[in-house]
């Protein structure tokens, strides 16, 4: 029945994939999808700090309620990311530091959040990635509807069960599980490009005579 569902995940992204993102900056993946996904800029790490990146189990919940959630952290398995669409709805905490905790104890990589967390202070002494778009010390209900393993969307991205969701201070970004390789090592060359460029601006010698002949192209007039 469409509202309290169960799904089996299908497929994943490799664990060896998994662990190449981590070096690679959110920024630098978003800009190699063309910036055209965000993950939300009401989605802020929580947590003390540190890169997260794991295949996505997906939950779709009512606002305020988290009976699903509970059920989702009971069957994630070591490295998944647990990732909530409870409709950006503010009111009610969906998780705290005891969900956080026996998350810890499954070994969970991160949880994403479209709703609120409380127990904000321990999170933050704590490294289990977490992402949230607010804190509210209202409890949950437990109560469904909910779903897991099912597409979900947050802020207009798309999440399916086994995509990849990566995070860091910039936020969260989802990589689709069919374009993660290709998308991995485009970001992998924007990142070694940067880091060149980072280089050449310490050492004064970064070249900034593509600005003049942008604005040359746009008709902008350069006196002096």
């Amino acid at each position: 029945m469409i509202g309290f569902r169960i799904l089996k995940r299908r497929r994943q992204v490799a664990p060896d994939l998994v662990e190449r993102f981590r070096t690679v900056p959110v920024a630098n993946v978003s800009d190699s999808m063309s910036r055209m996904t965000a993950g939300g800029a009401s989605l802020r790490p929580m947590h003390r700090g540190g890169v997260m990146a794991g295949p996505a189990l997906t939950v779709k919940t009512r606002p305020g309620d988290n009976l699903m959630i509970h059920k989702a952290l009971d069957l994630a398995a070591p490295g998944d990311v647990v990732v909530v669409d409870g409709g950006g709805e503010l009111t009610n905490a969906l998780i705290g530091e005891l969900m956080i905790a026996h998350a810890r104890t499954r070994g969970l990589a991160g949880i994403v959040l479209h709703g609120a967390v409380r127990d904000s202070a321990w999170i933050r002494e704590n490294d289990l990635p977490i992402y949230a778009a607010g804190i509210s010390h209202r409890g949950p209900y437990k109560d469904g509807p909910g779903e897991i393993n099912v597409p979900i969307a947050i802020e207009g991205m798309v999440i399916e069960p086994g995509d990849l969701v990566i995070g860091d201070d910039d936020g969260i970004l989802c990589v689709p599980f069919d374009h993660a390789e290709a998308i991995h090592a485009a970001a992998h060359k924007k990142h070694a490009m940067e880091e060149k460029k980072m280089q050449a601006i310490e050492q004064g010698k970064d070249d900034r005579s593509w600005i003049d002949a942008t604005l040359t192209r746009l008709g902008c007039a350069i006196e002096g």
